[in-house]
């Protein structure tokens, strides 16, 4: 990885090794590994992604990729966390966040914003992109999730852990 990126990418798999303990978890991670690809290329600002790693997995439920981009704008970050599974996908700034744990926390953390701002009836437009409507049904489910990614996933995330 490039000097820019603050990021440890030694236990990281890149995307064409990944194996999940079962051909059902490795083919779940691979089809996670498009999406987020598809994800961070339908950006406006994402020319061509130069590397992708995956820095921690369960298929189906979460996984967190690592991306060094070539962006189309100059002031946009090279080095990205892209976030999918059975939630809304998002990327995480990696400067603030140099771990699979902190971008975790970071996604976190601006859903819950999101999640707040939809149950007092406030706008979202200044918000992290969420792929669904600002109803409060979906807040309560975004907000389980989020719970859930808190318990159970974040306390496997230790920095130089990773499942997958």
């Amino acid at each position: 990885m490039t000097n820019d990126c603050p990021v440890d990418i030694n236990k990281m798999k890149p995307v064409d090794s990944i194996e999940g303990d079962s051909i059902v978890e490795t083919n779940l991670l691979r089809r996670m590994a498009t999406e987020a690809c598809d994800f961070i290329c339908a950006q406006e600002w994402c020319d061509h992604v130069d590397h992708q790693y995956l820095a921690y997995g369960v298929g189906g439920v979460v996984a967190v990729f690592l991306f060094q981009i070539a962006p189309r704008f100059e002031e946009v970050d090279t080095c990205l966390w892209v976030i999918v599974g059975d939630l809304p996908p998002a990327y995480i700034v990696a400067e603030d966040n140099p771990t699979a744990a902190d971008a975790i926390d970071a996604y976190c953390s601006e859903m819950k914003a999101w999640v707040e701002a939809v149950e007092k009836g406030e706008s979202v437009a200044d918000m992290i992109p969420v792929n669904a409507p600002a109803t409060r049904d979906y807040a309560g489910q975004l907000n389980g999730r989020l719970e859930f990614l808190r318990s159970k996933i974040l306390p496997l995330t230790a920095p130089g852990e990773h499942r997958s």
